[in-house]
This record gives C-alpha cells, sequence and structure tokens, in this order.
C-alpha cells in the first residue's frame, strides 16, 4: 500500500457522520414539503390504524384475510416510521446530519421491514390462493396457529439476513464523500461513497433483493395464475366479479410494491441517479404506504359494511 492509498484509507475511516442531502436542493420548497410529508405521514397513521382497529372490532372481519392485512398495516406504520420522521426533521431543522450509527441503524429497520412486506405480501397471495382454489379446505389449512406462524415468520424472517449486510456494507471505508444524495440511509447512495471497488457488496446487494423481493414476487404470480384460471371456470359472472374484487387490491399493492422497488435494487451502479432514485423510493416508501388503506377499504364490500355499522353505532 503507498502512502496515498494509506492517507486516503486513514481519511476514510474517520467519517463518525453522514450528511443527508435530501430536498435541500429545493430551498424555495422546503416549507410546503415539510407542510406535506407532515399531512402524508398522518394520513398513514389514521388510515393504517383505522384497519387495524376495524379488523379487531367487527366479528364479521375475524377471517385470516383480515388478520394479514391488520398485520399488513401494522407493519406500514412500522415501515413509514423509520424514514419519515428523519425527512421531517431534516426539513424542519435544516440539520441533516445524521451519526453512522443512527444511519445504519435506519437502513437496518428500513431493510428488515421491507423483507417483511415481501413476506407478508407473498402471504397474503396464497391466503387468497387457498381460499379461491380449494375453499373446502379452507378453514383447515388457514386455521388460526398457522396464520400466526405464517405472520411470525414473515416479520422474523429477514432479520438475521439484513443484519448481516447493513453490518458488511457500514464496515466499508468512506473516501469519495460523506453527503448521501437521498433522504434517507439507502444502500445504493450509501455505495457510491465507498472506496475501491465495491462489486462483491453490490453482488451480495443483488442476491439478497433477488431471495428477498424476486422470489416472493415469483411466487405471487404463480399463486394468481392459479387464481385467475380458477376464478375464470366459475360458472357465475356475479361469482367471478366477487372473486376478482377481492384480488384486485391485493394485486395493485403488490405491482406498487414490488414494481418500483425492484428497478431501485437491482439496476446496475452505473445507472443510478440520485434524482430517479428519489423518486422511486418515495412511491415505495411513501406514496404506497399512504394509498394502501383507500385501496384495501374503498374496493372491499367487507370493510365498507364494517365502517358503516362502526358509524351507526356511534
Amino acid at each position: 500500500m503507498n502512502l496515498t492509498e494509506k492517507m486516503a484509507q486513514d481519511n476514510a475511516s474517520t467519517v463518525t457522520q453522514f450528511i443527508l442531502l435530501g430536498f435541500s436542493d429545493l430551498p424555495k420548497l422546503q416549507g410546503f414539503l415539510f407542510g406535506m410529508f407532515s399531512i402524508v405521514y398522518l394520513i398513514i397513521l389514521i388510515g393504517n390504524s383505522f384497519i387495524i382497529v376495524i379488523t379487531r372490532l367487527d366479528p364479521a372481519l375475524q377471517k385470516p384475510m383480515y388478520f394479514f392485512l391488520a398485520n399488513f398495516s401494522s407493519l406500514e406504520i412500522c415501515y413509514v416510521s423509520v424514514t419519515l420522521p428523519r425527512i421531517l426533521f431534516n426539513i424542519g431543522t435544516q440539520n441533516r446530519r445524521i451519526s453512522k450509527l443512527a444511519c445504519a441503524t435506519q437502513t437496518c429497520f428500513f431493510l428488515m421491514l421491507g423483507a417483511t412486506e415481501c413476506f407478508l405480501l407473498a402471504v397474503m397471495s396464497y391466503d387468497r390462493y387457498v381460499a379461491i382454489c380449494n375453499p373446502l379446505q379452507y378453514p383447515m389449512v388457514m386455521n388460526p396457529i398457522k396464520c400466526t406462524q405464517l405472520a411470525a415468520g414473515s416479520w422474523l424472517g429477514g432479520i438475521p439476513v439484513q443484519i448481516g449486510q447493513t453490518c458488511q456494507i457500514f464496515s466499508l471505508h468512506f473516501c469519495n464523500s460523506n453527503q448521501i444524495n437521498h433522504f434517507f440511509c439507502d444502500l445504493p447512495p450509501i455505495l457510491k461513497l465507498a472506496c475501491g471497488d465495491t462489486f462483491i457488496n453490490e453482488m451480495s446487494v443483488y442476491l439478497v433483493a433477488i431471495l428477498f423481493a424476486a422470489v416472493p414476487f415469483m411466487l405471487i404470480l404463480a399463486s394468481y395464475s392459479k387464481i385467475i384460471a380458477t376464478i375464470l371456470r366459475l360458472p357465475t359472472a356475479t361469482g367471478r366479479a366477487k372473486a376478482f374484487s377481492t384480488c384486485s387490491s391485493h394485486l395493485l399493492v403488490v405491482f406498487l410494491f414490488f414494481g418500483s422497488a425492484t428497478i431501485t435494487y437491482l439496476r446496475p451502479k452505473s445507472t443510478h441517479s440520485p434524482g430517479t432514485d428519489k423518486l422511486l423510493s418515495l412511491f415505495y416508501t411513501i406514496v404506497t404506504p399512504m394509498f394502501n388503506p383507500l385501496i384495501y377499504s374503498l374496493r372491499n364490500k367487507d370493510v365498507i359494511a364494517a365502517l358503516r355499522k362502526l358509524l351507526l353505532k356511534k
């Protein structure tokens, strides 16, 4: 190792904090952005909390489908709370500094909850597959114990791998800069700051993305290909319409989340641009969780009926 390389490594090892640039390139819109993100955060908290409460209170919603939906809404609240409060803090105080430990913690929780979302969406598609393709076996297959095991597996399954990946990424030396051109600590912009050859780290990101995103997505597609084939064989138009209505909401959420997340994590490092990364990340971290309660409630007759019943009681 020559003197220049040694000095660069010494400088890199002293990086103890990063600067999240976020939306600093829009100085005249800081007040508007703070207000908009505050409103969005409230909508996400209220909308998803409403789903959790109504699935707990209404006896008609004591079914596996709504048990998983309540888990999904809880997940969305946690998922958004990893990023949005930090965005609001950075915009409100204009203090964009974040310690290396805090950045690693945010990345780790973001990745773990992202893995949970992938698994939970796959479990929800399996639930619909059993309900529509094997309705007689549904009560036996999707019993309370099995539902709890599937939900627990979804929440816990990604933790060891994502902790390992976070430790691997943050053990790198950062010598290019300490400025993260993003609104939260995400892997692609952090890898851009690393010194030297990050090929192995990029490959590990791709492998984990394939394991936790591509595989569940393929399982979802396989489930829905069977579901659609079964629905098309139903004898009545009413039956087909009802079956499609229970599945269309889930499919819409699947494509919104997996579409934007897959493009972000499976693109080569050289093709990443800050503007595109921020736009895609906004989509799967904020926009999708905001619309999930609307998608699942307005397109679901059982949830609408439960809401009417709740309002009439009051």
